[in-house]
């Protein structure tokens, strides 16, 4: 028998062209999946979002109703955040609210870019559904000063944080909370007057 020659034998391994070819196959791969997942990310930051603002409603509705004494839902486009207020009658006899204290889930912040603003619903329901129907005294939109000094517009205008009241006779203002992310996904909070109750929809992507 002979010998093999050390210079014949093929070692294994793979050649440059395979090692090329693998590494533009993963470039490829990975410029495909990394938008996606971005996108996944910022839908599921959206939800969470949605989710937040939702409970904080149902906070303040129930709280409305359980203390009688008007909460109202406040949120700052600028930044993102939000909080529960109750109103209370000062001193002066004048009427203001005040953040809740020691209340879980009251207050937080909107993560992920996710820009908010509260709004009158320009869509109304179907004719003879709860949110076609008439408002009661409670469910009318009334507004009450903001607190706070607001933030800078863009033409330089204070800009006054919005706010959602809720009543303690189980009625709210026609409201909807409109969130978006930078992706151009959206959802809306719309709150029935009738009932306080909050249904999430889906936007058409921007």
């Amino acid at each position: 028998m002979r010998a093999e020659s050390p210079s014949v034998r093929r070692s294994p391994g793979f050649t440059l062209i395979e090692l090329i070819v693998v590494i533009v196959l993963m470039g490829i791969l990975a410029a495909m999946i990394v938008p996606e997942m971005r996108g996944s990310y910022g839908h599921a930051v959206l939800r969470s979002g949605s989710r937040d603002l939702a409970n904080v409603c149902s906070i303040a509705s129930s709280r409305a109703v359980s203390f009688n004494q008007v909460h109202r839902l406040q949120v700052d486009p600028s930044t993102g955040r939000f909080r529960v207020e109750r109103r209370v009658r000062g001193p002066d006899r004048e009427r203001a609210f005040v953040p809740l204290r020691d209340v879980s889930g009251s207050e937080g912040t909107l993560g992920g870019g996710v820009s908010v603003r509260i709004q009158p619903v320009e869509e109304r329901g179907k004719p003879g559904s709860a949110e076609d129907a008439s408002e009661p005294m409670g469910g009318a939109d009334r507004e009450f000063p903001a607190s706070g000094e607001g933030v800078s517009g863009e033409d330089g205008e204070r800009v006054p944080p919005q706010s959602l009241s809720f009543y303690p006779d189980g009625t709210a203002d026609r409201r909807e909370i409109v969130l978006r992310d930078p992706e151009g996904f959206g959802l809306v909070l719309r709150v029935n007057p009738v009932t306080a109750r909050v249904r999430v929809l889906d936007l058409p992507r921007r």
